[in-house]
This record gives structure tokens, sequence and C-alpha cells, in this order.
């Protein structure tokens, strides 16, 4: 089997290829591209227009890594993937020197049988990958390389470890790679703090927040709206709590409570998600 050498982790040809992005869908309402924005994504423009782009001075790409995995009964396995697009595009439009390259539709996660919508990468393999696409970005002519995730897995120790090596390796050539957690970290744990004062649980995977995101950007083709009064899952513990072992598990990949999302909710989402990833990305590449 063919494999390829990245410092000295050694990745198989099927394992690259599960890494590839996702074919280009179409944008969706609430952030459609209008006429009069500029076309910023990478998968989107001739390598005519990447060049003159780059001339212009969009120096920075921004990759942003998505994940294929189950999300209760109501959302798509997309999701992060279809949310990571519209997010990236976003940043990339607000900050105005950056183009979005293709969403990476597969991170750190496990298979599983019982809820069959994930399929994952190692740690080892996605660190590779990003370091791969990054030095590619690089050689292209791009100054600056984000890396951002919209699932947790990897976070923050392949980002990290990939945008500090690289940094190291051409800051000589006025190079930077960083790594963006605002967008992720930052952005979901004040969201969650926004709902509880709205008496609203914060939830977890598959729960509120996510799902509001998806109604917002994708509505009745994202989420199955037919399963949201129901979308409820297994409450989230207080730290060191166990679950009453007499209560039994819901199990259906939900952490929390998404029965209250909306679209409302999700565009502040959203809108918090981008607005953050473009101050921190600005504050670190002054």
């Amino acid at each position: 089997m063919t494999s390829f050498a990245f410092g000295r982790l050694r990745v198989t040809a099927a394992a690259l290829l599960l890494a590839l992005p996702l074919a280009a869908a179409p944008l969706h309402t609430a952030a459609a591209q209008t006429k009069n924005e500029p076309n910023v994504e990478f998968e989107m423009m001739t390598w005519v227009e990447v060049k003159a782009a780059l001339a212009a001075g969009k120096t920075t790409a921004l990759f942003y890594t998505g994940g294929t995995e189950q999300r209760g009964p109501q959302n798509v396995n997309g999701g992060h993937n279809l949310m990571g697009r519209h997010i990236a595009r976003s940043i990339a439009l607000g900050l105005g020197n950056a183009i979005a390259m293709p969403v990476l539709p597969y991170t750190p996660n496990n298979a599983s049988a019982d809820l069959p919508g994930t399929i994952g990468l190692t740690p080892e393999i996605l660190s590779a990958v990003l370091e791969r696409l990054a030095e590619q970005a690089i050689a292209t002519g791009f100054k600056n390389v984000v890396l951002m995730g919209d699932h947790g897995g990897g976070q923050p120790n392949s980002y990290t470890t990939v945008a500090e090596k690289l940094s190291a390796k051409y800051a000589d050539k006025g190079v930077k790679v960083i790594y963006c957690d605002a967008v992720y970290s930052k952005a979901n744990d004040d969201f969650g703090k926004y709902l509880e004062t709205i008496g609203l649980p914060a939830g977890g995977h598959g729960s509120i927040s996510d799902t509001s995101i998806m109604l917002y950007l994708g509505g009745g083709e994202w989420v199955r709206l037919s399963e949201l009064p129901k979308a409820e899952g297994d409450p989230i513990l207080p730290r060191g709590q166990r679950p009453d072992p007499t209560v039994p598990r819901k199990n259906n990949g939900i952490q929390g409570d998404a029965r209250k999302a909306s679209k409302e909710l999700g565009k502040k989402a959203f809108d918090q998600k981008v607005a953050y990833a473009i101050a921190q990305i600005q504050g670190a590449l002054r």
C-alpha cells in the first residue's frame, strides 16, 4: 500500500483520501453569497482568480476543519462541514484579506454501529494532513495560514503543534501559521452562558447551540423538523456526578436538550463565532 512520510509519521494513501474535502455544496439562504460580495472561496475560484487575489493582498488562507458524525436524530451527519463552510467564508469576507480553503470533512472521532453517522480520523493523521495542507498553501503564495475547527476532536493539540512547528520553520520567510481557537472554545462557552441568562440549557453535542445554527443556515434541509420536538438527549451532569443507574439512557447522540433551538438563536451563535474569529486573527497577525 502506498504511504507518504510527514516528519516521523507515515500515512497511507487510503488515510489521506479520507481527508479529501467534500465537493462544493450550494450555499443556503441565510448566508448566501450576493452579487456584490467578492468570491472568497478557493474551490469556487479559477487559478487565475486565485493568483489575482493573492496579488491584490488576499494572502491569508483559512483552513476550517469540520467533521462527519452523528448529531442526534434531528441533525444531518455533515453538520460540522456545512456550518464550517459558511463560517469560514464569513470570516474571510470580514477580514477582507483572506481566502477560505475547502473545509476538511473528517476530524478525530470513532465510528459506531449503534449510532452510524460518524467517520473519523486519528489525531496523528489529522496533524499530518493539517501540516501538509498548510505547507501547500504556503507554496501557493499565502503568507498567513489560519487553522480552525468546528469539532472538538484534535483541538487544541493537533492545531497548536502544527501552527508552532510551521511558524518556526517558515519564520525567515515572513510566514505565520496560527491556531484560532476563539471560533470554537470561547464562542461556544460564551454562547452557553448567554443561554443560561435566558433560561435555556447550554447543552453539548447535538444540542441547542449547533442545532440552532443549522436551522439558521439550512432550515429543514439540515434539520429534520419533525424530530425537533423530541430532540432531548441524556442530561449533562455536574462534574463528578454519575448517572442514575435506575434511569434508562436515551443514547440518541444528544447531550442535553435541543427542543428550543431556533433560527434566531442560530444567527446569534453564528455571528458570535465569526466576530470572535475575526478579532483573534486580526490580533495575531498584526
